[in-house]
């Protein structure tokens, strides 16, 4: 099974072509490809390969499927004896990304 961890945002996912991964909301428009750079190590069935810190010539082909938000958050701020009380919530946005091919050296 062939897949890589990519490094998106500060974040790291894990993407398998053909899977589906959710990133921090991007730029680009639904249905525009990219390409994922930044890939921190690679599995080829025996074959580990690990960057340091990344893999030169390793890329990701994607394809922004679309925008969404993720769950509600809740953020309560409370003080006790004085009559302090914040409520908010928070909607992260995201992108859900399709891996199409994974182009090993």
């Amino acid at each position: 099974m062939k897949f890589v961890i990519v490094e998106q945002g500060g974040k790291q996912y894990r993407a398998v072509e053909g899977g589906t991964i959710e990133v921090d909301r991007l730029p680009n428009e639904v249905g525009e490809s990219l390409t994922l750079e930044d890939v921190l190590l690679s599995v080829d069935d025996e074959n580990v390969t690990i960057g340091t810190p990344v893999i030169k010539g390793v890329k990701v082909q994607a394809k922004v499927l679309d925008h969404f938000k993720g769950r509600k958050i809740l953020v309560f701020k409370y003080r006790p004896k004085q009559r302090y009380r914040v409520k908010s919530g928070h909607r992260q946005q995201y992108t859900r990304l399709l891996v199409e091919s994974i182009e090993l050296e």
